[in-house]
């Protein structure tokens, strides 16, 4: 496991988490059934009862046609009749993991952790529910495709498994078959994921889908210990990342074209920050990592910072959904302000809400428990 740079002692943990709240919630995980894919059937999906799928946000079924198909694009326009059971049950499993790992971690009371593990195992261990290490059928679009590189996507909230299960670790109940079934499973997604076409397609994005598929890589090979691909996605962060998706003023003009802009360029943000956390090291700091014209975290958060504190003052357009909804107490604003020593930083995180009732917000959020990353 790579150190990490952003470290805080336990006696502090107070300072900067509702720790009561943590532990509460965790109670409340301690009552959820078991979740998995297997439990809701795809009717248009190419695959079995244990591999994801789901249907691309944008796409809406063709007026003119008499069976809908095929679905035209819509941008920025989320379909609520798409398919996207797999997509919430899998957030979901992850949001309890994360509460109760953080409450373990927390209190070290057995039960979170036995609760948590349970939950994992059914999630991607047992064969009669297990999903599939593979996401061929993700954001899949009726009449047009069985699946797309970009549904990738879809997995990023597991980056929060992966800190979950090193929180677990001295857990009583924490088998080490079971912790080596979790490894396996997240080093066969991994492989997949770097070398199926639709993960090579992923990674070549050049937007925030690209920033998501390293974010993740990251986090699974971190969590496998894989170093060749964390060095990889360190020299890509450094020789692509940057280059190609950030303006010299800081922005990502990617994310500025969309219908919406605002959203879009938090979503890119919070997950180069996320990166670049994964990444760094005490040898090779990411945080003050910047190219020759001075772009990196820091330029980018200098951009993004006034328009979080004062969106009245955003120069662009308005996104086309939920505008009113942003912004919210995302993961980077308290990772760089404790990178960058800043209270502003950490006292906006602390102003802003955490645990939006929007889930379109909510699904842009890929970290719901930072403190299992400190």
């Amino acid at each position: 496991m790579m150190m990490r740079v952003l470290e805080i002692s336990k006696e502090y943990w107070k300072h900067y988490f509702d720790i009561e709240g943590i532990v509460r919630e965790a109670e409340e995980s301690l009552q959820s059934p078991m979740i998995q894919i297997t439990d809701q059937i795809a009717p248009r999906s190419s695959g079995g009862i244990h591999d994801y799928y789901s249907n691309g946000d944008y796409w809406w079924p063709d007026p003119d046609t008499e069976d809908g198909l095929p679905y035209v694009r819509r941008d920025g326009e989320s379909n609520p009749g798409n398919f996207g059971h797999h997509r919430s049950m899998l957030r979901l499993m992850r949001t309890h993991v994360a509460k109760l790992a953080s409450a373990y971690r927390i209190t070290k009371d057995e039960r979170y952790a036995a609760k948590a593990v349970q939950l994992l195992k059914s999630f991607f261990l047992d064969e009669w529910t297990r999903m599939n290490p593979h996401l061929l059928y993700a954001q899949a679009v009726p009449g047009v495709c069985h699946g797309r590189g970009i549904g990738i996507i879809d997995t990023l909230h597991l980056i929060d498994i992966t800190v979950a299960l090193e929180a677990l670790q001295g857990a009583l109940c924490m088998e080490e078959s079971t912790r080596f079934g979790l490894v396996e499973w997240f080093s066969s997604y991994l492989q997949w994921m770097s070398t199926h076409h639709q993960g090579i397609e992923e990674r070549d994005e050049t937007n925030n889908h690209g920033i998501c598929w390293f974010v993740q890589a990251a986090a699974f090979a971190q969590m496998n210990g894989d170093q060749a691909m964390l060095a990889y996605c360190k020299e890509q962060f450094k020789t692509r990342l940057l280059p190609e998706q950030m303006d010299v003023n800081g922005s990502l003009p990617r994310e500025l074209a969309r219908t919406k802009p605002y959203a879009y360029a938090i979503f890119a943000l919070d997950n180069l920050v996320t990166l670049c956390h994964i990444l760094s090291t005490p040898d090779d700091n990411l945080w003050e990592y910047q190219l020759s014209d001075g772009r990196g975290v820091r330029k980018g958060i200098d951009f993004l910072l006034p328009y979080l504190e004062r969106k009245s003052e955003w120069p662009y357009r308005q996104d086309v959904e939920h505008f009113a909804e942003w912004p919210v107490g995302m993961s980077f604003l308290l990772f760089t302000g404790l990178a960058y020593e800043s209270d502003r930083l950490v006292n906006l995180w602390r102003m802003l809400d955490k645990n939006p009732a929007n889930s379109e917000v909510r699904r842009n959020m890929a970290i719901r428990q930072p403190l299992l990353w400190l």
